[in-house]
């Protein structure tokens, strides 16, 4: 059984979050589906707000501080990232934001990414397609299909809401962990250092 690493990053601003109860409830979804599949997890969730002074420094100095290298090694190396933000002003949050700004644009490269929001109201649920889901394909990271939004309804107890949300949840992990399982980090780059026009010609002789 291999090992597969899943860095969860949740930019709520309270304790505790909606945003924390859904980034939970996907990495737990992972997890399940990795073991599906015969892989193992291993999973590290990321508070946002508990980084936000580091953040904020590594912007103004590129010096990230405190366990913010941490943080950014592990992003780097995951298998596979599950994102999570609140929703302000139709758009992410600006933490969120302000964190994937200072992630080194190669380091994503490739990765598996699970984008997800939580918001007050169904309408705001295109902040998948319309924010998140461009950002990451920004850095060529390979979003999965289903993204997943929770709106404050979405938390009921029984019916509606909370059966459809378990359903994006579940589909949403599935598609992160196929992909999670074939991820190799850190694969040699074919065209990074493309054959000389020398060697090449060197092929063509007799």
């Amino acid at each position: 059984m291999s090992t597969r690493r899943i860095v969860t990053v949740s930019a709520g601003l309270s304790t505790p979050s909606s945003t924390r109860l859904l980034a939970d409830r996907l990495t737990a979804a992972t997890e399940a589906s990795l073991a599906d599949r015969g892989e193992k997890a291993e999973t590290r969730v990321v508070e946002l707000r508990d980084l936000a002074h580091d953040i904020m420094n590594a912007m103004t100095t590129r010096v990230p501080t405190g366990e913010l290298p941490g943080v950014l090694e592990d992003i780097a190396a995951a298998d596979g990232v599950i994102a999570v933000t609140p929703v302000f002003n139709a758009s992410y949050s600006g933490l969120f934001k302000s964190f994937f700004d200072i992630v080194e644009p190669e380091a994503l490269d490739g990765t598996p990414v699970l984008v997800a929001a939580t918001g007050g109201s169904p309408r705001h649920s295109l902040v998948l397609e319309h924010a998140l889901r461009p950002m990451f394909a920004y850095t060529r990271s390979v979003v999965v299909p289903t993204g997943v939004y929770a709106a404050s309804e979405d938390w009921g107890a029984g019916g509606g809401g909370g059966r459809e949300l378990s359903e994006r949840v579940d589909r949403a992990a599935r598609q992160l962990a196929l992909l999670a399982a074939d991820h190799a980090p850190g694969a040699d780059d074919p065209y990074e250092e493309p054959t000389s026009f020398a060697e090449l010609m060197s092929g063509l002789g007799a």
